[in-house]
């Protein structure tokens, strides 16, 4: 008899864990919100105790591994409860696809899950074997006790001491070498596209991301974050492998690429999507922009905006906001290229290419455009809004990166 039961418990284990198993793995579905349409990705997993964890991705969005707490969860149904966003979604299993609703602040959206992930196409990307060398360096900030780690592309018809090199500063965030964000790649893109055309490139880890170490994140500000760039174009300068030394710098980077270029440190910069205005009012103006591609007529002062970030307590944020490139611009001497995108929503290129253009000191190697349809990444867009991004196949616009080649390649 005890046999039997035995036998009947194992039965009746097996049966319930491949029931609850049926339900585990990763689930993805479009939200419906009305003004926009956002993927959500939904993890489910059984560990061997039995205990159900799950998790919810907003790659749209940028946003992944949110932690979401398990209300419920049988062989075929599933409720979980997402509070960090005071969101809840349930649903019921049929086939291979979950039935279920999605609901926030006291709305609901009707949610279907289907199993797996979304690939998309990355059309642009690079694919190993490269025709061209890459080697993987590290340099240090001994400073901030940073030790950053990159990538170098030598280039098709490389030549020692002749062939022009290009430090590549990531945005505001801690981002990878190839400033990684919604399944695009930009730097590797632009890196790859140099290195075919002549134009050797360094991209790095932030500090403390990836695999770059140490150096203080918490309090840094944009200033902290060129003491890491200076490094990479003080250890390019130091392996006499290069010609020209120059810096590109994206968003937040282009202000650190003026700030090397006011310290004559490079030979020239491009500035992709840098500011031109003072912090607050570039703020300023891509928050009333992002609330007008939302529908809204409301639109903040200045003094608005810095009274809504009083309590914020951000050092970088606080020294963002006070620092105006106005100085660093007039400063820089070397040949500038300075660029951004008409639908550019974060970096309003109106205001700010005008602003670099104003302080810039005239030459004819200065190169200064405004191109039609393309966002804060250089995709060509419909809106500029962020939730476009990931949707955008394109990763970096194919006239832009001919324009750099082209741009550089003139000053050798």
């Amino acid at each position: 008899m005890k046999k039997l039961l035995s036998v009947i418990a194992i039965m009746l284990f097996v049966t319930t864990s491949y029931a609850q198993n049926r339900i585990d793995g990763v689930w993805t579905g479009k939200l419906n919100a009305g003004a926009q349409t956002l993927t959500i990705v939904i993890h489910v997993n059984h560990d061997s105790n039995g205990n159900t964890t799950s998790s919810l991705d907003s790659p749209d969005q940028g946003a992944s591994d949110i932690p979401a707490k398990v209300d419920y969860c049988s062989a075929d149904s599933i409720a979980i409860s997402i509070t960090n966003l005071g969101a809840s979604f349930k649903g019921r299993l049929k086939g291979d696809e979950i039935i279920g609703g999605f609901s926030q602040m006291g709305y609901n959206f009707p949610l279907n899950l289907k199993r797996g992930e979304e690939k998309l196409n990355r059309p642009q990307n690079p694919a190993k074997p490269y025709p061209y060398k890459t080697e993987d360096v590290t340099f240090t900030n001994a400073t901030d006790k940073a030790i950053l780690a990159g990538t170098i592309c030598y280039p098709i018809n490389y030549q020692k001491g002749k062939t022009p090199v290009m430090l590549m500063v990531t945005g505001s965030g801690l981002e990878n070498r190839d400033e990684e964000v919604f399944d695009h790649k930009p730097f590797l893109v632009i890196a790859d596209y140099l290195a075919r055309n002549g134009i050797a490139t360094l991209r790095y880890d932030d500090r403390s991301f990836g695999e770059s170490k140490g150096g203080d994140v918490k309090n840094a500000t944009t200033k902290d974050f060129a003491r890491d760039a200076e490094a990479g174009i003080a250890y390019l300068k130091s392996t006499k492998k290069f010609g020209k030394v120059g810096v590109l710098g994206h968003s937040e980077g282009g202000s650190i690429a003026f700030m090397l270029g006011a310290k004559d440190k490079v030979d020239f910069v491009i500035s992709m999507a840098g500011i031109g205005a003072k912090g607050d009012t570039a703020l300023t103006a891509q928050t009333n922009k992002a609330m007008e591609l939302a529908g809204q007529t409301k639109r903040l002062t200045t003094l608005q905006f810095r009274i809504s970030t009083t309590f914020q307590k951000s050092p970088w944020l606080n020294y963002f906001i006070d620092y105006d490139p106005a100085a660093d611009i007039a400063a820089t001497r070397c040949p500038v290229m300075a660029i951004d995108g008409d639908k550019d929503f974060q970096v309003i290129s109106s205001l700010n290419l005008a602003g670099i253009k104003k302080n810039l000191h005239e030459s004819r190697y200065n190169f200064i455009r405004e191109y039609p349809s393309l966002n804060h990444l250089f995709q060509h867009c419909t809106t500029g809004a962020i939730s476009e991004y990931r949707a955008i196949e394109e990763t970096i616009s194919p006239e832009v990166l001919s324009d750099m080649a082209k741009w550089i390649n003139s000053l050798k």
